[in-house]
C-alpha cells in the first residue's frame, strides 16, 4: 500500500521537502511508517520521537494502523508567543503576572 506523509515546520526544512511517500506491506502501523521516514531521511531520526501524529483528521498513537492511501501528517512541537513582544510590552505582561 501507499501512503503519503506531510511534514511541517523543522521538519520540512531539515528533509529538504513537504511531503514523503512510502510504500509499505497492507495494515502497517503509523510506527511502521515513522520508522521507514527515518531510514528514507536519517535527518530527522532526533525530531520523531517528540512529533504529534495525525491521521484522518485527528492525533494518533504509534500502533494505529494504516490504509492505503492515508495521509499522515507529522506535527513537530511549538513554541513561541512572547518571544516576538517587544521588550516592554514583555516586561509588563512578565510584571502582571
Amino acid at each position: 500500500m501507499q501512503i503519503h506523509v506531510k511534514l511541517f515546520a523543522l521538519l520540512r526544512e531539515a528533509a529538504g521537502t513537504d511531503s514523503i511517500t512510502l510504500d509499505l506491506p497492507e495494515g502497517a502501523s503509523v510506527a511502521q511508517a515513522l520508522a521507514h521516514v527515518q531510514q528514507q531521511h536519517p535527518v530527522l531520526a532526533p525530531y520523531l520521537e517528540n512529533v504529534r501524529l495525525a491521521l484522518r483528521m485527528d492525533f494518533v498513537d504509534a500502533e494505529v494502523s494504516l490504509s492505503d492511501g492515508d495521509e499522515l501528517h507529522l506535527i513537530p512541537p511549538v513554541s513561541g508567543g512572547i518571544g516576538c513582544l517587544s521588550k516592554s510590552l514583555r516586561n509588563r505582561l512578565v510584571c502582571k503576572l
